[in-house]
């Protein structure tokens, strides 16, 4: 069965409230892209655009020059701070930066989490700061060598048909026990390229902006999810559909029919 996923009406009447977390390899490729639909939302006509906070304790490294969005004077500034003062300079925006790293403690109160991180253990915190939080989206993009997923779902138990999200898919990714042991930084550029393919981030923000643009543009949605493999040159898409959600072991909350009354 197939179902029409419709964007909530509160979000066609003011801004969205976005958090970005990670600003690093996906998260630096995303958010020029993520501003760019802040301008393009606001010239069509949506009342307010993208508010875009960022969420990223990291510093930039001279290994992330050329990899990740950064060049080499960006060395040693916070990542997060970096890349939205220069949106904000460029585009005009009021986005915020927090140089503070996301875990079990953090609360959601947003329209749309990014989650742009590469542990399991982060992207599990992200999903439970938004459990505790207010629920929305939740758009993950996720990558390895040179493949990857961008899945957008919907967080909250009571929302009929909702949208899965990655952790309802693939549980597994979600569960700090399958994070890597060697989680040592590269020491070169080199060395990291030879972990990950240099185009992979671009390929997976890509994928991800148009999910959103598609979303805000038609306001509906036929597919809630890509599966990236840059190897084998192929994309796969995630349909709205529950036979194919139940395939992954996700049934939704399908409310009940309403009992007819007799008139009379």
């Amino acid at each position: 069965m197939t179902v029409t996923h419709t964007i909530p009406t509160e979000m066609t009447t003011r801004a969205w409230s976005v958090a970005v977390v990670g600003a690093g390899g996906t998260g630096s490729a995303l958010l020029p892209s993520l501003a760019r639909l802040h301008h393009a939302m606001v010239e069509l006509g949506h009342p307010g655009g993208i508010e875009c906070t960022v969420f990223d304790d990291d510093t930039v490294s001279e290994t992330n020059v050329g990899r990740q969005g950064f060049y080499p004077c960006d060395v040693g500034q916070y990542k997060a701070t970096l890349l939205v003062s220069r949106l904000n300079m460029l585009m005009g925006t009021r986005w915020e930066a927090q140089t503070c790293r996301v875990d079990s403690r953090t609360r959601f109160h947003h329209d749309l989490v990014i989650g742009c991180v590469d542990t399991r253990r982060a992207r599990k915190s992200v999903l439970s700061g938004m459990v505790n939080g207010r629920n929305g989206y939740y758009l993950d993009c996720g990558n390895e060598t040179d493949r990857g997923q961008v899945v957008l779902g919907q967080v909250g138990k009571r929302i009929a048909y909702r949208l899965p999200h990655v952790g309802d898919l693939f549980p597994d990714l979600i569960d700090p026990a399958g994070d890597r042991a060697d989680t040592a930084p590269s020491c070169s550029m080199a060395d990291a390229l030879r972990k990950q393919s240099l185009v992979i981030n671009q390929a997976i923000s890509v994928q991800a902006f148009n999910l959103l643009w598609t979303l805000f543009r038609t306001g509906t949605l036929k597919y809630s999810g890509v599966f990236v493999n840059l190897e084998t040159g192929r994309n796969s898409s995630l349909p709205i559909d529950l036979a194919a959600w139940e395939r992954f072991g996700y049934k939704p909350y399908v409310p009940a029919p309403r009992k007819r009354t007799k008139k009379g």
